[in-house]
This record gives structure tokens, C-alpha cells and sequence, in this order.
């Protein structure tokens, strides 16, 4: 049996410190100087000596759509790529894995940055919990603030510093305590430290990441983890899946890592918004044909952390064509609307998951024969609070709401 040689990819991707070139093994070295291509930010090509004599060129912006033309472009040419840090690790090396194939690549990571502040501040890298700022919304932070934990971020610049600490303030977390930690690996490094109601320090070094040990104010909302988040943590228009509603409903639809959900009748979006929360790679499109609805949805997201969220202005089911395929569905509003339940239903894969909530007679009269055509489970939730009755106590019913949910496909799933 003849074993035949592997293909020598055609990338090397070369991780790369703020010490330059002095941080690069042997290695990472001998492919810089074999390149005839080498492409990276300015600020990392920079860092490169004379004896590197290949063709420098600068990644332009935006930088993923212009990739697949520049590898087209030098194709047949030794090409390596500079990155900061592990070139895996919120790198360059993601983009490229998905557009030229991870095997086309040869990577030599680097330390992270993350791996340095975690040395710095003594910190266990596998229990530290990370938020990347570069190319992302500010926002993202906030669903990562949870009273005693720490957190680090991963800054976009300068400015990054002062923006956290106003957003974190912002969020009711003034007093956590912030540690900058700048030019990480170089003689140069610095620590800055304050809190962040307080912060003193104006923009520094543009090579920075912050360590955030998060400290509520008394008072500040408590951001569970699970779903049923309080209503009060959602701008309404009193269009709101209530809180205890909203946890079933979520337990139903089942969120798991990488799935893509569609909210239609999205409300005040904290179905979507739940949802995304669950986990960082969770996906989902909040479908509302209420244009203030939609704005408000918008702001939620952002408020609670997860401003991902897609917000789709316009009716179902028109607005739903042309969305990715969801792997759930969740139908809070227009039931009666025709041919909604059939958009939704053909749109779900084999296994996908549908779950559809109403307190009208007439749509539980729909999702009953939705029941009966397709199986699945139909209950009614009903709560119930306590409320003063004069100088005793009593309880008030909240209007019950039937849910039907069903997973396409399944046995019960497929009844005619």
C-alpha cells in the first residue's frame, strides 16, 4: 500500500506578539523569511526587520470580503500571514479556516493576550471569562456582568478603557474595579487601575486589555442565567411574554449552541432576547411588523447584552422569506394570520422545534386542529399572584395561555 504525502498547505499563519520579532520561535522566523507574500495589519507588518524581504501588504478594510480575492490573487506564491497573538483565538485564522479551508493552513500560534493578563493577574485561563470588543458591539459586554465575577476584555483601542468603564456605570456596575493592562510581553507594559464610576485615567496605549471585577450597585437588576428574566428588565408596551410564560416557553423551544431561532410577533423581544442569552453562539431573528415595536426589540438586545439580535420590521409571513432556516420557531403573535402557521412549518427542517402561545378563543381554536393534524403536546399555563383583598390577601389570574409545541418529523410530529 503506497501512502501518499500529504499537500504542504498553502498559508502559514504566523502568530505575533508586541515584542515582534525577538517573541517569534524558530519557526515562526524561518516561514517569514521563505515568504515571497506576507499579508497583515500595518501595525504588525511594521514589526518585521529589512531581512524580512518579502512583499508587504497590508490587509485592507473591511477585511473579509477582500480575503478571497487576495488569496486568489498570490495564489502559487509561499504566502504567510501575520496575526496577533494565536491567530485561533478571536483571530484572522477563523476567517481564513472558513474561507481557504483549515487544510490549506499551517498555524504557529503565539501567547494570547489573554494568556498574559491571566499570568499577570494570576488568574486560571480555562475559568476566565472572555468578551471580545475588536469589531464588536459595545453592548456585548453586558451579558457577561454578573456580581463577583471577573472578566476580560479584549479592547478595540484607546478608547476602549474609558467606554467600558461609562457603559459599565451605566449598567448599575460602577463600582467594579478595572486593571488596564497595556503592551502585554514588551518591556513597555503598564498596569492602570481604578473603578469604573471613578475612572481617572484618559486613552493610553492602544494595546490594552482590561480586567473587569464586576460590583453592582445595590438595587441594579439580576441577570440570571436561566430564562425568566424579570419583566422589568424589558421596555414594553405591555406586548411582553410574561415572565413565568417566558420560561416555559423557553424550556419548550430548547436552545442549543449554534441554533438559529425565529421570533415571529416579536413584541418587546424577550423571547429572541432569552434566547441569545442562553449561549454566545446562539442565534436568532426577531420578526415584528410594528415599526416602534421593532426599534424598542432593538434596544432591548442591547440593554440585556445580546445586540446580535436581527430585528425584521414588517408582517409575517411576507417578512419571512428569504431567512436562514431556523432550527426553532416561536409564533407569540398573528396566529390568525393567513398561511403564518404554514410559512413557519414548511420553513423547519426534520427536527426542527415549533412552539406558539395564544390567550385568544380563536387562535387556541387553530393550534387545537394544528394539534390534531401533526401531533406534538397542547397545554394551557395558567398563574396566578397574590394581591391585597382589603386587609387579607387573595389571588388574581393572569389570562391563561395555551401553548402548542411540536419538533417536526417525530412520530407524534407527523399524524395526517
Amino acid at each position: 500500500m503506497t501512502t501518499v504525502p500529504a499537500p504542504e498547505p498553502a498559508i502559514t499563519v504566523v502568530g505575533i506578539g508586541a515584542d515582534g520579532w525577538t517573541g517569534l520561535a524558530p519557526a515562526g522566523r524561518q516561514a517569514l523569511h521563505d515568504a515571497g507574500v506576507v499579508l497583515g495589519g500595518p501595525r504588525q507588518l511594521d514589526l518585521l526587520p529589512a531581512e524580512v524581504t518579502a512583499e508587504r501588504l497590508a490587509w485592507p478594510s473591511p477585511l473579509r470580503p477582500a480575503v478571497p480575492g487576495l488569496l486568489a490573487a498570490h495564489r502559487g506564491r509561499r504566502l504567510a500571514v501575520l496575526a496577533s497573538g494565536d491567530p485561533m483565538f478571536f483571530g484572522i485564522g477563523r476567517t481564513l479556516a472558513e474561507i481557504a479551508g483549515p487544510q490549506a493552513l499551517r498555524v504557529l500560534p503565539h501567547p494570547s493576550s489573554v494568556s498574559y493578563a491571566c499570568a499577570r493577574l494570576g488568574r486560571p485561563v480555562e475559568e476566565t471569562e472572555v468578551v471580545s470588543l475588536v469589531g464588536r458591539p459595545l453592548d456585548s459586554l453586558t451579558a457577561a456582568l454578573f456580581p463577583g465575577r471577573g472578566v476580560l476584555v479584549l479592547s478595540a483601542g484607546a478608547h476602549t478603557p474609558g467606554q467600558v468603564a461609562a457603559l459599565l456605570t451605566g449598567r448599575g456596575y460602577g463600582p467594579s474595579r478595572l486593571r488596564v493592562l497595556e503592551q502585554l510581553g514588551t518591556p513597555a507594559e503598564r498596569l492602570l487601575e481604578g473603578t469604573a464610576d471613578g475612572w481617572p485615567h484618559p486613552p493610553g496605549d492602544p494595546l490594552n486589555v482590561i480586567a473587569v471585577e464586576c460590583a453592582a450597585e445595590p438595587g441594579t437588576l439580576r441577570a440570571q442565567l436561566v430564562p425568566g428574566l424579570p419583566d422589568a428588565a424589558f421596555e414594553s408596551d405591555g406586548q411582553l411574554t410574561k415572565r413565568h410564560v417566558r420560561a416555559a416557553t423557553l424550556a419548550t423551544l430548547a436552545p442549543a449552541p449554534g441554533e438559529l431561532l425565529w421570533d415571529v410577533g416579536g413584541g418587546s423581544g424577550s423571547i429572541g432576547i432569552e434566547w441569545l442569552r442562553a449561549h454566545r453562539s446562539c442565534r436568532a431573528v426577531s420578526v415584528e411588523r410594528d415599526p416602534v415595536r421593532a426599534a424598542r426589540i432593538t434596544r432591548n438586545a442591547a440593554a440585556l447584552g445580546v445586540p446580535r439580535l436581527r430585528v425584521v420590521t414588517g408582517p409575517a409571513p411576507a417578512a419571512l422569506t428569504g431567512l436562514p432556516t431556523p432550527d426553532a420557531v416561536f409564533v407569540g403573535g398573528g396566529l390568525t394570520a393567513p398561511g403564518l402557521l404554514d410559512a413557519c412549518w414548511a420553513a423547519l427542517p426534520a427536527g426542527g422545534r415549533l412552539v406558539a402561545n395564544t390567550v385568544t378563543l380563536e387562535s387556541e381554536a387553530l393550534l387545537t386542529e394544528w394539534y390534531r393534524r401533526h401531533g406534538g403536546e397542547l397545554l394551557r399555563l395558567a398563574v396566578a399572584h397574590a394581591v391585597p383583598v382589603g386587609g387579607f390577601t387573595g389571588w388574581r389570574q393572569a389570562m391563561p395561555v395555551t401553548q402548542w409545541s411540536v419538533v417536526k418529523g417525530t412520530q407524534q410530529g407527523e399524524q395526517q
